[in-house]
């Protein structure tokens, strides 16, 4: 059994592979392979079986199988698909560049949906539990004006892995949704923490717990705020007047 992570210099994937890798083989894909070798080096050293690093074009749809497929080939079948790629994006830029909000929708929402349905397709079909490992986001549970290009493909990404996860049920694939508040990381270099921020370790730790938790006992798909208390901001968030809430900050 194996170890996929989809996205291997992304913060969150690096933590969860750091925790999870202890006896298990690792495939790290990245649209920068030679990015991963520092990593890479840390995982074996913290005991993973073998890591593996493949070239990752998130945006390249049409190899989503076969990279799945490789994945497979290089260490057997999988018991844990992180898919963790993605960009932030400039809003602004967006606003008046359309290729640039074509290119977050495209990295954010339409290859996510691509490489989801990939795994939950070829997971189903191994004989072994797996799970799935989906990143949705606060900035989706209502899109703010400062930051609404990258918060409606949350949005709609929240969307479809509920469906996805209803689709699940019964199977022997569990999928795991994580809504991170504001995570304070390479991705938000330079901008301010919002209210109940978290970093990449705290994302990665919430989940591998969930994780672990699915395995044992067998549990069903489930979501995750994190931290649990950002849902009762995300009830708040909820009924606030629009005149106001367009006012907010990212």
């Amino acid at each position: 059994m194996s170890i996929l992570i989809l996205g291997g210099t992304s913060d969150i994937g690096s933590e969860i592979a750091t925790l999870t890798c202890d006896g298990q083989d690792v495939i790290l894909a990245a649209r920068r392979p030679e990015a991963t070798r520092e990593l890479a080096d840390n995982l074996k050293a913290r005991g993973a079986t073998s890591v593996h690093t493949l070239a990752f074009d998130a945006t390249a749809v049409n190899s989503h199988r076969e990279l799945v497929t490789t994945a497979r080939e290089l260490a057997g079948d999988i018991s844990l698909a992180v898919v963790a790629f993605g960009i932030l994006g400039d809003q602004e830029r967006a606003e008046t560049d359309e290729a640039h909000a074509v290119e977050i929708a495209t990295v954010d929402y339409t290859s996510q949906v691509s490489m989801l349905t990939v795994l939950a397709d070829v997971l189903s079909h191994q004989s072994s539990t797996s799970t799935i490992v989906a990143f949705s986001s606060i900035a989706g549970w209502r899109a703010r004006r400062a930051n609404y290009v990258y918060g409606s493909t949350k949005a709609g990404l929240d969307a479809f892995c509920q469906g996805l996860s209803d689709a699940l049920h019964g199977t022997n694939v569990t999928l795991i949704i994580a809504r991170p508040g504001f995570v304070i990381g390479s991705m938000t270099t330079g901008m301010k923490p919002a209210p109940m921020s978290v970093y990449p370790h705290d994302v990665a730790a919430a989940v591998v717990n969930a994780y672990t938790t699915t395995t044992s006992a067998k549990s069903k798909s489930t979501t995750l705020w994190i931290p649990g208390r950002l849902r009762l901001l995300a009830w708040i968030m909820r009924i606030v007047p629009r005149p106001i809430w367009r006012k907010m900050p990212r």
